[in-house]
């Protein structure tokens, strides 16, 4: 008799699962709608960043028939070029349109997972708070940063879904998301941390998440090459990461961009005082998963804005912690405040400059003009949507300067040239120049680090079979001698 009056009965099992539904009903529609809007800039441009214009012309190469990791590389992981090549196939490589879509999907899939979380852990207002804050400070970067479908928005999903399946006591499932997360790149990885410190106090299996955690990666290599796979995301990125550099450039680009997400999360620091001061216990995983995500930012000393995308689901998580012991109308404020702030980067991203973009599309109708859709063109910059844009294929697999000159923001000159390189790379490329030489060179470094003065094999390569022709929007044009 005592055993059946605690088992629940199965039409309280019912209220659960319809109260349960009524509330996402209720809900996902809201975060729908809020993902939508604020990923509304981000339509208003062709493309926003040179990492878009990377992953675009990846993505046309692999659907080539190109190969990752052999003929055409990069530094990160598979997982996104692979979504650009799925959204081309079904819209085509001229428009980014389905990218977009892909990621207002990956921020809407981020909330709900977040509202999931606060949900389970302080109720139902909380749930509602986490998901609508996140969506607000989502976008509270530059916008080239916040508005640019690239890695770190594809990312945020698996990091999120990790300690989702970490707080319900499924270790293989979270090892599995941390493992995606890396897949889109290598700083997903981060929130293994967390992760592994939650399956630790709750005597789960670590070793059993740390084999799920490895097995995308394993397959990802698996299906690409696996030695190219380790050398291009691991192994090979050790002058990308180091710590050489304008000690003040990145030093300005690390306080600039820590000011706009402060102004962006503005509305939530009284949360989080009250939340690092214990006004709820518990939050000890979601500390170290900003700490480890901070990390993140902080690995190679770059700083980029997209970079600390990154620490902002923890961090909205732990405000919503602080707001969730609070009156009804604290969080109101708060989430008042934070919409504010969102519409002035919202704003700013349609009403940002045009300057890098009106740039690339010179080049890119200059390099139209002067090729054939089959002729091959080197373009010889840190802007590969060049190639994107004039619809021109590549004439060798490394797409910018950076890894042949190891030219990234805020390098030092004196770390920047032919020795720094990725090892390897300047044997392939003469190799790839020499059996098919590109009809055009376009050089687009206008007098920076990695121009071609500074590069004894680039320069030798144009004195001796391109002539020059002309110059557009500063950069130089150089054309193929049929017979040097």
């Amino acid at each position: 008799m005592r055993a059946q009056l605690l088992t629940p009965s199965p039409s309280v099992d019912i209220s659960r699962a319809g109260t349960r539904a009524a509330y996402w009903t209720r809900l996902l529609p809201l975060l729908a709608a809020l993902a939508c809007l604020t990923r509304v800039p981000s339509f208003t441009r062709p493309v926003w960043n040179p990492d878009e214009g990377h992953l675009a012309v990846q993505a046309r190469l692999l659907a080539d028939g190109g190969r990752l990791y052999e003929t055409v590389v990069d530094r990160k992981p598979p997982l996104v070029p692979w979504l650009y090549e799925a959204a081309f196939a079904l819209t085509g490589s001229d428009t980014l349109a389905g990218v977009r879509v892909l990621a207002i999907l990956a921020q809407l899939g981020t909330a709900a997972v977040l509202a999931s979380l606060a949900r389970r852990r302080w109720g139902d207002r909380a749930g509602r708070t986490a998901g609508v804050l996140y969506l607000l400070v989502s976008v509270g970067l530059n916008p080239e940063d916040a508005q640019a479908a690239t890695f770190e928005v594809f990312m945020l999903p698996g990091t999120a879904l990790a300690l989702w399946c970490a707080d319900r006591g499924r270790w293989g499932a979270a090892g599995a998301a941390a493992g995606c997360a890396f897949l889109a790149k290598q700083t997903g990885g981060a929130v293994l941390l967390p992760v592994l410190w939650l399956c630790a106090a709750r005597r789960g299996s670590p070793w059993r998440t740390l084999a799920a955690a490895a097995a995308p990666a394993l397959g990802a290599a698996l299906a690409t090459d696996p030695a190219g796979f380790l050398f291009w995301t691991v192994t090979g990125s050790g002058s990308y990461a180091s710590f050489s550099g304008s000690a003040g450039h990145v030093l300005g680009r690390a306080l600039g961009n820590t000011a706009i997400v402060a102004v962006a999360c503005a509305g939530l620091l009284p949360a989080l005082v009250r939340a690092a001061r214990g006004a709820r216990r518990g939050t000890a995983d979601l500390w170290l998963w900003l700490a480890a995500s901070a990390l993140a930012v902080v690995t190679g000393l770059h700083f980029f804005g997209h970079y600390y995308l990154q620490p902002l689901p923890p961090l909205v998580l732990l405000a919503t912690a602080g707001l969730s012991a609070s009156p009804r109308e604290r969080t109101a404020r708060a989430v008042r405040a934070t919409a504010l702030c969102c519409a002035l980067f919202l704003t700013w991203g349609l009403l940002a400059p045009r300057g890098g973009l009106d740039h690339t599309r010179r080049l890119a109708d200059a390099v139209a003009r002067r090729t054939a859709p089959a002729d091959r063109v080197l373009v010889w910059g840190m802007r590969p949507e060049t190639y994107w844009l004039a619809d021109r294929t590549p004439a060798t697999r490394f797409l910018t300067a950076g890894l042949l000159t190891n030219h990234s923001g805020g390098r030092a000159r004196a770390r920047v040239g032919e020795r720094y390189a990725v090892p390897g790379t300047w044997t392939v490329l003469r190799r790839e120049l020499t059996a098919r030489p590109p009809a055009l060179i376009l050089d687009d470094s206008r007098g920076g680090p990695y121009a071609p003065d500074r590069l004894p094999t680039l320069r030798r390569l144009l004195a001796a079979r391109y002539a020059p022709a002309g110059t557009v929007d500063g950069a130089a044009l150089y054309v193929l001698l049929r017979h040097p």
